[in-house]
């Protein structure tokens, strides 16, 4: 049974969707809901977005779901009731009346692949996921002359999603972080300001901030694990090898924290990050795949 969820009663099946994303992350090894869902379904509720959940009867746990934010599409279902269709019928109902989605497969799942194909959505792009043993030996490039290299302080927000919008005005997602999105993610658990490293100017006439480390621990996990969060230079400040001494503090810190393994997200198609994180001792582990287009239903 498929039906649409009223936003005025979303509080069980919300409880329904986690359990059934922890039961397709045990499965899968990568959970089925990025960040930016996770958060907005925490601060947010169902404002702004349309879920649908499946059911074997009335009055049975939640056992897959299709969460619609804007075009934005992401679709699960538990491991238990997989290749019985309800995700084509979750799909399929999601997708009625929509003019154009996004979605992405975080595990670059065969099952997706033939979904996103049935309703004519093509592959559009790629994040490559790679990861770094933090026992492997790293060499810590000089800090230039005239700059500092320092943690984050409050006053530094404005700053930071300053240089944060000039360095990915081209990428979907990370480029618009509001002061709302930086105030959620600062409110996690695993935030640490003592975890996010600036690279500052001497010269008060620069900018005032040049580029920025943001890390991450995964503590919720088991085994913990750290995360090269994000990590963005001032486009005025390119060519001074800012991002390879602060994401080399950043893995520093990270390493100190006692976790076994770092693991960072970068564009499939960013050949010279790529690059610069394999020179850093970074492996691929796995690839996620968005699909776009406008639904054939």
């Amino acid at each position: 049974m498929i039906h649409e969820v009223d936003p005025a009663d979303a509080a069980s099946p919300i409880a329904g969707l986690d359990a059934v994303a922890r039961a397709c992350a045990d499965a899968d090894r990568v959970a089925p809901l990025n960040e930016q869902a996770q958060l907005r379904l925490k601060n947010h509720g169902l404002a702004g977005s349309r879920l649908w959940v499946s059911t074997s009867d009335p009055g049975s746990p939640v056992d897959g779901f299709a969460l619609l934010r804007g075009e934005n599409l992401d679709l699960a279902v538990h491991p238990d009731v997989r290749r019985e269709g309800r995700g084509g019928l979750l799909a399929a109902a999601a997708l009625a009346d929509v003019g154009h989605v996004e979605a992405w497969s975080h595990a670059d799942h065969p099952a997706a692949a033939r979904l996103a194909e049935h309703f004519g959505l093509m592959p559009a792009r790629e994040l490559v996921v790679m990861r770094r043993p933090t026992a492997l030996p790293l060499t810590e490039p000089p800090v230039p002359p005239g700059v500092r290299i320092r943690t984050f302080r409050p006053d530094d927000e404005a700053a930071l999603l300053d240089v944060n919008a000039t360095a990915f005005a081209h990428h979907p997602e990370q480029g618009g972080m509001s002061h709302a999105d930086f105030t959620e993610r600062a409110a996690e658990a695993w935030f640490d300001p003592e975890g996010l490293f600036l690279a500052v100017p001497d010269d008060p006439a620069e900018a005032p901030l040049l580029g920025f480390h943001w890390t991450k621990v995964h503590r919720d996990e088991e085994p913990a694990y750290g995360e090269v969060y994000v990590v963005a230079v001032s486009p005025q400040a390119s060519g001074r090898g800012l991002g390879t001494l602060l994401t080399a503090v950043g893995l520093r810190h990270l390493a100190e924290q006692g976790v076994g393994e770092v693991i960072l997200y970068v564009e499939g198609d960013n050949r010279p990050a790529i690059a610069v994180y394999t020179k850093l001792g970074f492996e691929v582990a796995r690839t996620e795949v968005q699909y776009l287009g406008t639904p054939t239903v």
